[in-house]
């Protein structure tokens, strides 16, 4: 699929959302305001992943009732906020929610470096910040700058190191050579990415004979990979966001790039990009283990946004917020700070499996997925005692 044709898809996305309405002074319902781009380069991504598992979870909330409190039952509301892919405009966002819609909730934004620029906004509110579009090494400093700030995710050093060590092993194994040609989108997330997977493949024993950033909103992204493919190496790695998860995928396959192992990260596990041809083998961030319980999620997921859930955000998203409203019942208030406070140091039960979040981080994530027969499989990750993974294949094609 063409970044065009991508973009076409999850524009239509966008408008499949029958359980947003305007804010309202209404006592009798729950407000969630979820802040994230409709519009700019992130817009694609968030639209899968980001707004999707909200209105499910308010959508199956509401088919029961709504949330528990000791006041009687609360219908969530959920009210969404364009950021335009802008810092700025999401900090506004949060404030709008904040000040004028005055939701009891509001979602930690989408991507990394928003939920940062907007931590400061949440704080001078009183509002915690429950991410799980956000993936950084400073995740421990942040909590201690704001103690309200909850990540739902894991460092980036942890997904760059889940990535390599995949590729370790099929180096030691003699299934690839050493040579690794490593691209990153140029914002917080795959600066990060780059400077932790750097040292990491050192380590592992591996060259980096090509290291490239381009910056967010990239078009063409046909210099990058003949750049790649003229350092000749045995791995291509790209620390990407979605817009360019797929145009890389897209230009690869037209350069015919050779290489046995191929990563990229966020929109690698979009159910679009696995019905893409020469999508069979590509490594990518997150996956899942195959489950009935997976697969029904999938299902609900899909009848009740329109929207195909993805294979590595969508889940977690999902399980963040039954870990939201297992707290909110608990305190049986809106009391944002006693909802915060059970959050910390309790286990919770969710689609992903028994979770808690030590540090206020979570404690267990997948790492690594892959494409094989239609499926995003978990290959690597950290947490999960005992996990199942599905054994890595080489990338011999791109038919």
């Amino acid at each position: 699929m063409k970044r065009r044709e991508f973009l076409k898809y999850t524009a239509a996305t966008a408008i499949a959302a029958p359980f947003v309405r305007a804010a309202q002074a209404d006592t009798g319902v729950y407000k969630v305001g979820v802040v994230g781009a409709k519009t700019g380069p992130l817009a694609p991504g968030a639209a899968i992943t980001h707004f999707p598992p909200y209105q499910l979870w308010a959508h199956e909330v509401n088919a029961r009732g709504g949330l528990k409190l000791k006041d009687g039952q609360r219908k969530v509301q959920i009210i969404e906020y364009d950021d335009h892919t802008a810092p700025p405009e999401a900090i506004k966002a949060v404030e709008r929610a904040a000040t004028v819609d005055k939701c009891d909730w509001i979602g930690g934004v989408y991507a990394t470096g928003f939920n940062l620029a907007t931590a400061p906004t949440f704080a001078k509110h009183g509002y915690p910040q429950l991410t799980q579009a956000c993936v950084t090494d400073q995740g421990p400093s942040i909590v201690k700058r704001y103690p309200g700030f909850f990540m739902f995710q894991s460092s980036t050093t942890a997904y760059a190191k889940g990535a390599i060590d995949v590729l370790k092993k099929l180096k030691d194994s003699g299934q690839i050579g050493n040579k690794v040609a490593a691209v990153n989108v140029g914002d917080d997330f795959g600066i990060e990415l780059a400077n932790a997977g750097r040292p990491l493949f050192k380590k592992a024993g591996f060259e980096i004979v090509y290291d490239k950033s381009y910056p967010l909103g990239t078009q063409d992204y046909t210099p990058v990979i003949k750049a790649a493919s003229a350092a000749n190496p045995d791995a291509f790695v790209a620390w990407s966001y979605p817009p360019d998860t797929f145009g890389l995928q897209a230009a690869a396959k037209v350069e015919a790039l050779k290489v046995k192992a191929y990563y990229c990260a966020v929109g690698c596990g979009f159910q679009a990009f696995g019905g893409v041809p020469g999508s069979e083998n590509i490594l990518g961030a997150g996956g899942v283990v195959d489950t009935p319980e997976i697969r029904d999620f999938y299902k609900r997921h899909k009848e009740v946004t329109k929207v195909d859930a993805d294979y590595w955000g969508s889940p977690f998203y999902y399980s963040m917020l039954q870990v939201l409203a297992q707290s909110i019942e608990a305190v049986g208030t809106t009391d944002r700070q006693a909802i915060a406070a059970y959050f910390r140091n309790r286990k919770f039960k969710t689609l992903v499996g028994e979770v808690e979040m030590p540090g206020q981080i979570l404690d267990k994530v997948y790492t690594v997925g892959q494409w094989q027969g239609g499926f995003f499989n978990a290959v690597n990750g950290e947490g999960f005692a005992g996990s199942n993974y599905t054994q890595v294949k080489l990338k011999t094609s791109w038919s």
